[in-house]
């Protein structure tokens, strides 16, 4: 079994469930409603692409692929940023998520680097 830090599937895929399981239960304002709906959409759209590009044919489709999770991490990123400077939630619960989101971010641009 592998080490779950190191294992990017399983962390894309831990960071949208955490995404979702912080609003499943919450009442929601107009904004955060809408807010929570982005964010849910982008950071699972990271981990499903990132799958998409384990199993790219090529380095050209490979890199597609993780340039499409990259960006769905830094939307996922803002998100949080703005949510957290409109106090929807506290700074502190949403610390953890924003560094998880900022390593995957760093991780996912060091493999496209090593791949070009």
């Amino acid at each position: 079994m592998s080490d779950k830090k190191f294992d990017l599937t399983e962390r894309l895929e831990d960071f949208a469930a955490s995404i979702i399981l912080l609003y499943d239960k919450k009442p929601m304002s107009y904004a955060s409603d809408y807010l929570a709906k982005q964010l849910i959409r982008s950071s699972c759209s990271s981990a499903l692409n990132y799958g998409e590009a384990l199993g790219a044919g090529t380095d050209r489709d490979k890199i597609n692929k993780l340039r499409i999770c990259l960006k769905e991490l830094r939307e996922s990123m803002g998100n949080l940023n703005i949510q957290s400077k409109a106090n929807l939630f506290s700074e502190e619960t949403l610390s953890k998520l924003k560094d998880e989101n900022d390593q995957l971010i760093r991780i996912i641009v060091t493999r496209i680097k090593n791949i070009n």
